[in-house]
């Protein structure tokens, strides 16, 4: 779990994608490679959901988690797909057990100290903060920090290419999940050359970032 942990951290930004059609799971996965982007959130919103999943967790060198994992029926299914993490958009302990089960990484969704505390109570290290700028953005990131300094983040919601880099440059934020770089309506247009180029930018603007990082110390 450190592994993934450290990988997440890595890349930085975890592209979260809603598809409607399996078929344009593989081409995406393609695009999001070739754009520098190697770790995706594939959410189980619609029908498709799984088979894309597990279609893009058979093409090498991505690392595939599920999103808006609800139920531990939804963890079976997707840890037996091929997913490497689950993320759920609040918290729930019957979750987490089942991702301790199967020795999976959960990436529970909180938004107030209280969760923040019970995830981890249940010895988790890195959460989702959901809905992030609905819940006070990267004050509320740095206010809930601050108590646990030992807690790792990945804001997600209404995060784009405007403010990502504000979230990215915290250290406690582990990354930052984002549909800004895969539209649902590009991705059921089959436009991958559209999304090849923002996530591209999103590839870029994490490599600054690091850079920068690096550069300070």
């Amino acid at each position: 779990m450190s592994d993934i942990l450290r990988w997440l951290h890595r890349v930085g930004v975890v592209p979260v994608v809603v598809l409607d059609d399996a078929e344009h799971a593989t081409p995406l996965a393609h695009a999001l490679l070739d754009a520098g982007l190697y770790c995706v959130e594939v959410t189980l919103r619609t029908p498709a959901g799984l088979p894309a999943l597990a279609a893009m967790s058979a093409v090498t060198d991505l690392t595939v988690g599920a999103g808006t994992v609800l139920d531990p029926v939804m963890v079976k299914a997707s840890h037996d797909a091929g997913a490497t993490f689950i993320v759920s958009p609040g918290y729930d302990q019957s979750i987490v057990d089942e991702c301790a089960q199967r020795r999976i990484l959960a990436l529970p969704g909180v938004a107030t100290a209280t969760e923040l505390q019970t995830a981890r109570r249940a010895g988790l290290r890195a959460v989702k903060f959901f809905p992030a700028e609905t819940a006070g953005g990267l004050p509320a990131v740095k206010a809930l920090a601050a108590p646990f300094p030992d807690m790792r983040f990945m804001p997600t919601g209404g995060i784009g290419i405007d403010n990502v880099a504000d979230y990215l440059r915290f250290d406690c934020v582990l990354a930052v999940g984002g549909s800004w770089m895969v539209p649902r309506d590009v991705i059921a247009a089959a436009d991958f050359d559209l999304v090849r180029t923002l996530a591209r930018q999103a590839s870029e603007l994490v490599s600054r970032i690091r850079q920068e990082s690096t550069v300070a110390r």
